[in-house]
């Protein structure tokens, strides 16, 4: 591990001290720079879903797509549902549709319905980085909720360099650690440390604060 946690808790101290204050809570950014990284190539479609540790405060929209006694649960569960008919309704709706791409971090979606999803929703989901996530058969769907709440995205995109959210300004600090552990155990094990070149950490509206490698 390139980092250390004393490193990682130095770095996180000095973002949060040196962030504007706001009236909401900050996200807690984690930024790598990847050195000797081809990002036309194929290191360049590098992209891993990392579920933390802890649960941020600021929990993801997650929405389902399902029919049937799938959408019942997922209507039982609280989520954004969209069933079948919805779906139909919404093609050649550009307005709809892009309001659920603004909505919805997560869309799970029943394997029966993934093509029309990709059709009918991936103009809107696609330009924002989002990826229709299909359920599994027999999966527990409040399970896959609550993963879902507590999932980033851990991927390159046009720059070498990799930025995801580890957190927010308001959670423990050891919790934001641990999350950022997480991130770059998964970067370490797929790139290898060669690649990884410098590791910031920064709030929404703070600077970058560089965090120690070993």
């Amino acid at each position: 591990m390139p980092a250390s946690s004393e490193a990682l808790t130095e770095a996180i101290k000095r973002a949060l001290e040196a962030s504007k204050r706001t009236r909401f809570d900050q996200s807690v950014e984690l930024v790598v720079t990847l050195r000797d990284f081809d990002v036309k190539g194929s290191e360049g479609r590098f992209r891993e879903v990392v579920f933390l540790p802890h649960k941020p405060p600021k929990e993801p929209k997650i929405c389902v797509v399902a029919a049937g006694d799938l959408l019942l649960e997922a209507k039982k569960l609280g989520v954004v549902t969209i069933s079948r008919e919805d779906l139909q309704a919404m093609r050649g709706d550009k307005k709809k549709v892009k309001s659920i791409g603004r909505q919805c971090d997560w869309v799970l979606v029943s394997a029966d319905l993934m093509g029309q999803v990709g059709s009918v929703l991936g103009p809107a989901l696609g330009p924002r980085g989002k990826v229709p996530v299909a359920i599994p058969p027999r999966a527990s769907l409040a399970e896959l909720v609550e993963n879902y709440k507590r999932a980033t995205w851990v991927r390159v995109r046009g720059q070498p360099q990799i930025m995801t959210r580890i957190g927010t300004a308001s959670m423990n600090i050891n919790d934001i650690v641990e999350n950022a552990l997480a991130v770059l155990n998964v970067i370490e094990s797929r790139l290898g440390a060669s690649k990884m070149d410098r590791v910031y950490v920064k709030t929404t509206m703070g600077v970058p604060i560089m965090v120690g490698l070993r």
